[in-house]
């Protein structure tokens, strides 16, 4: 098989690959992703022991066990783009050998779940509830960038969606993804929300924010609130499912999101105290993963 240029995958001196900091043996089966890398603290303090933790810039990782099952959390930092580093290399810690620079025959899939906080899209969904993320809709175009994007897209959502939008030619296409569905059945509960979400590139502009630039298309999110594709219509807004959901599927492992409902962007209404809201949503999946 051939072997990987240097140039394409980095290694570390120390064998671990090059943001992420982590040899093989870091990492557990079932990682849980947070953007916060404050947060990777708080997910441990759940677990019953801790084995390591390792940090680079932004990317804390903590490996441990909860309830007798081994867990990393691990935090990305804001955006698609530094989904794109963390799920390459999270991929590349099991399915190819980096002493040889080689892929392995026998590939390895991980559960990788995101928990973050989101902004609710629809006027029924309140605040300090849990929204689970069935599909996730790409604004940050980095999936495109990948030959095999069609094949892990629901391509009829995507156009239905452009269309009823008239999404804009400037801007990168969007991309529609759905989440594992064994993951799905795992987390799901009465507890739970299912949904369509947004992945937005930015905060304020691709959110539909006002401050003292105008947004290319004020009436959007007014659009996005409306649409409807089969009964499905698309919850909340968060930063980063849409590229874990696509790269995920594209290299064989399962991916979903589950994010506490800490803002509704169409009642107006925020979370008094949203950090309890966060723990409990922590203890839930960590319960239904374990």
């Amino acid at each position: 098989m051939e072997k990987i240029k240097s140039s394409e995958l980095i290694i570390n001196p120390d064998g671990s690959v090059f943001h992420l900091h982590l040899r093989p043996e870091h990492l557990a089966d079932t990682v849980i992703l947070v953007g916060d890398p404050g947060r990777v603290e708080l997910v441990a303090s759940f677990f019953d022991e801790v084995e390591c933790t390792i940090s680079n810039r932004e990317f804390v990782t903590t490996t441990g066990t909860y309830k007798g099952k081994r867990f990393s959390v691990l935090s990305t930092g804001i955006g698609t783009d530094n989904i794109d580093i963390v799920v390459n290399e999270l991929d590349a810690l099991v399915n190819i050998d980096l002493e040889t620079r080689t892929p392995k025959t026998e590939h390895k899939s991980l559960n990788l779940v995101r928990i973050g906080t989101s902004g609710a899209l629809q006027g029924n969904i309140p605040v300090d509830s849990f929204l689970l993320s069935n599909k996730s809709i790409g604004f940050d175009g980095m999936l495109n960038f990948y030959a095999d994007r069609d094949s892990v897209s629901d391509l009829d959502f995507e156009k239905s969606f452009k269309e009823f939008v008239n999404w804009d030619a400037k801007l990168a296409s969007p991309y529609v993804v759905p989440a594992s569905k064994k993951l799905i059945d795992q987390l799901d509960g009465d507890d739970m929300i299912q949904g369509v979400t947004i992945s937005a590139n930015g905060f304020y502009g691709p959110q539909g924010r006002v401050l003292r630039l105008q947004t290319l298309d004020p009436d959007l999110n007014d659009k996005i609130e409306k649409f409807d594709f089969k009964g499905e219509k698309i919850t909340n807004y968060e930063m980063e499912s849409s590229a874990i959901f696509g790269l995920s599927k594209m290299l064989g492992h399962n991916a979903a999101a589950v994010c506490a409902i800490i803002a509704n962007r169409i009642t107006k209404d925020a979370s008094k105290d949203y950090k309890p809201t966060v723990k409990r949503l922590i203890n839930t999946v960590l319960d239904r993963l374990s």
